[in-house]
């Protein structure tokens, strides 16, 4: 079996258009106030790399696309200790790093394609990026746990998406437990974050990015929404030396669920 298969996630039948839609002229407000914000940031170059620079950025790009930030009091990275934060979180949209990124910035884990997109790409190199390919089989595997816990073990922080694909709401999906060996390779901590979206004050699948869907369908469902905003939810840290018992807490600790009897701990039917 491929260590680098992933769950079928989510049909793209599962994301809905808001209820409230915005109009065409405020459609193309938002279109225009994007391509400008994509703009600047490249136009930054390195300095995108920047700490600040990112937040500031990622806040803007939500701003041009009508998504409200609502984000807690804890940081995403745990302070103290030496080795950097591995922040782990549910998975639902390509929103998702942006809206992160506008909390606190780190570097994230992406698969090697997110690099072949126009204009994302590009970004996400500037941003420190550490692209994972699927296709390298098993001797992979190793080698991407080993990189991750070398960055880690240097103090930078770093984001991973553990249900390696995206789902509707925040409780699909279980969590793969190969990025928690490197935070136990590295004795750093776990930093479990969840992310959901609402409309108008109930949950939302607008933002969400689904199956085969384009990446350009799914932003035109972002950016006719009315009312979205994304909620950025940190718990507290976990540490531990048993990479299983660390997929499960944090599963647990974002999703806000316990595992049904009879089911593998760290999977919701």
């Amino acid at each position: 079996m491929n260590p680098w298969s992933v769950d079928a996630g989510c049909p793209r039948t599962c994301a809905r258009p808001a209820a409230s839609r915005a109009g065409a002229a405020e459609a193309a407000r938002r279109y225009a106030a994007l391509a400008h914000e994509l703009g600047r940031s490249l136009a930054l170059g390195d300095g995108l790399g920047d700490g600040d620079a990112a937040r500031v950025r990622a806040r803007r790009v939500l701003r041009a696309l009508g998504v409200r930030l609502d984000a807690g009091p804890v940081p995403l990275t745990v302070p103290g200790g030496g080795a950097g934060t591995l922040v782990v979180a549910n998975h639902i949209s390509w929103l998702d790093v942006v809206a992160l990124l506008a909390v606190e910035p780190v570097a994230f884990v992406a698969k090697r394609e997110v690099g072949r997109w126009p204009v994302v790409g590009a970004l996400a190199r500037r941003l420190g990026t550490q692209f994972i390919d699927r296709e390298g089989g098993r001797r992979e595997l190793p080698l991407m746990v080993g990189e991750l816990a070398k960055t880690l073990a240097h103090g930078r922080s770093v984001l991973v998406f553990p249900q390696a694909t995206t789902w509707c709401s925040v409780s699909g999906g279980r969590f793969r437990r190969a990025a928690f060996q490197a935070a136990v390779d590295a004795g750093a901590a776990v930093r479990p974050v969840t992310v959901a979206y609402e409309a108008a004050g109930a949950g939302s699948t607008a933002a969400a990015f689904l199956g085969d869907e384009g990446f350009g369908t799914s932003l035109r469902r972002v950016v006719g929404a009315r009312d979205l905003s994304v909620r950025v939810l940190a718990h507290a840290p976990l540490y531990g030396s048993d990479r299983k018992g660390l997929a499960e807490e944090a599963w647990t600790a974002v999703t806000g669920c316990r595992p049904l009897p009879g089911l593998p701990r760290g999977h919701v039917r």
